[in-house]
């Protein structure tokens, strides 16, 4: 016995339904997408702390680099100690205002003592002093000695 179908051969009917299924798929993602990415939480105003670090605003920057004698920079002019000091004197201004920040970058080299001074003299002229230092990434890795 020969089975024989009687219906015409549609095969495109077999092609629109997995289509619609696709469609509708991509459709869903799209809308739920959107309520993935939206954030949700509380704003909050946390209060204010006596431990906060302050942010130095109106810093001047030192730089110390080294040398024989070591270099001793403000911004980007080259200085001797005493015109330094004589520059932060300039910029302290007048006794009734207010202390200002100055900003300490010295390099690796230079000897501790010299970064004291260096900060001593800022500090009696009424400044306070930031010790400005380097990431981890940006330093140079010490080679090992060998036993």
């Amino acid at each position: 016995m020969k089975l024989e179908s009687s219906l015409p051969e549609r095969p495109g009917f077999l092609f629109v339904v997995p289509a619609f299924n696709l469609l509708a798929l991509l459709i869903a993602v799209i809308l739920w997408r959107e309520s993935f990415s939206s954030q949700h939480g509380l704003a909050l105003e946390l209060p204010v702390s006596r431990y906060q670090i302050e942010r130095p605003t109106d810093a001047s920057v030192i730089s110390i680099t080294e040398g024989d004698p070591p270099g001793y920079w403000l911004g980007r002019e080259e200085l001797s100690l005493g015109q330094l000091s004589e520059r932060l004197d300039a910029r302290r201004g007048s006794e009734s205002a207010p202390a200002s920040n100055v900003l300490l970058r010295v390099d690796g080299e230079v000897p501790v003592e010299t970064q004291q001074a260096v900060a001593e003299i800022a500090l009696q002229k009424g400044f306070r002093v930031w010790m400005l230092g380097e990431s981890a990434e940006s330093q140079p890795v010490p080679e090992r000695q060998k036993p």
